[in-house]
């Protein structure tokens, strides 16, 4: 027994060393910008992303002055992502909206306020670090948009009393209202997990939250544009099989629907496409254990299921 100990833990040695030895010095800055509707400065429930902003990161130089060290343009969810090339210290940066790609008019008008650069974590010559959410702003706030209380009136001077007004018959009952069509299946608030082979099935079509010829591209980001092209979708993606980065996309891709369709899931919406993205500029031995990680959320851990019912 113990020498079949000593030889797993000798070989566990060499996996770690050979995965170490393949991690190359990089960092990674990832956030999301947001339509600033009622221009108060904050997020709120009717802040939506925004698709074509530039993003620029200045940090400050030897004689302490601002420089613009890199840019990057918003995906279709808000995302943005910049890497750099070693470990540089970019606590005291700046994160800003700079501008967009689709003209001064709705949220483009002007940016919110800057925002620092957070390390998340460092790991192996790595770092990842995270922004708060970046807003842009319209001109005018938008007519929905909650407004502050007005003053109260002062106490109106007592006027004559009135005569009191003669009642006015009973109207009649009104017929009851006819029932509302059933909602459709929703997994939102309870927990499930649905592995990719679920997602393909035609009688679970219902529980799509996005659309299935929505490009790869579109939904990870630019270094999953590299990797897979601009021409794959989502559907497309879930029957990769037999190659590292193909297996890696399908389980991505059905963690990525788990998430938008399940509260509970493991991985949240942007977790999903941070983890992708970090496996794709990582070495084949980060690919599958990024896919394992996901396959294995996508199981459920084995303690929670998938919650379909074929839809109506």
């Amino acid at each position: 027994m113990d020498w079949l100990c000593n030889r797993l833990f000798f070989s566990g040695v060499l996996l770690l060393a050979a995965a170490i030895n393949g991690v190359r010095a990089d960092t990674m800055v990832t956030g999301t910008v947001f339509c600033d509707q009622c221009k108060d400065g904050e997020r709120s429930l009717f802040d939506y992303p925004l698709y074509g902003v530039k993003v620029t990161m200045a940090c400050p130089d030897g004689n302490g002055q601002m420089t613009i060290m890199r840019g990057e343009t918003t995906n279709w969810f808000g995302n943005y992502a910049m890497r750099f090339d070693g470990t540089p210290d970019l606590s005291s940066c700046r994160a800003q909206v700079s501008g967009s790609t689709q003209g001064p008019t709705g949220c483009g008008f002007s940016a919110g306020p800057t925002q620092n650069p957070r390390l998340m974590f460092r790991m192996f010559d790595m770092e990842m670090y995270v922004v708060d959410s970046l807003l842009s702003q319209p001109a005018q706030p938008m007519s929905f948009c909650p407004r502050a209380p007005n003053p109260a009136p002062p106490n109106p001077i007592p006027g004559p009393v009135t005569p009191a007004r003669p009642r006015w018959p009973p109207m009649p009952r009104l017929p009851p209202v006819p029932p509302l069509p059933p909602l459709p299946p929703t997994t939102f608030f309870q927990a499930s997990a649905c592995p990719y082979e679920n997602w393909t099935m035609p009688e679970y079509r219902c529980y799509w939250r996005v659309n299935p010829d929505t490009k790869v591209a579109v939904a990870f980001g630019p270094m999953a544009a590299s990797r897979y092209g601009t021409d794959m979708t989502l559907w497309s993606a879930l029957q990769g099989r037999g190659d590292p980065y193909r297996t890696l996309l399908r389980e991505g891709t059905a963690a990525l629907l788990n998430s938008y369709d399940s509260i509970e899931f493991a991985y949240h919406t942007l977790g999903v496409i941070h983890h992708m993205n970090w496996a794709l500029v990582g070495s084949p031995q980060q690919v599958l254990l990024a896919a394992l990680r996901f396959k294995r959320a996508n199981s459920g851990y084995g303690h929670v299921s998938c919650k379909f019912t074929p839809c109506k």
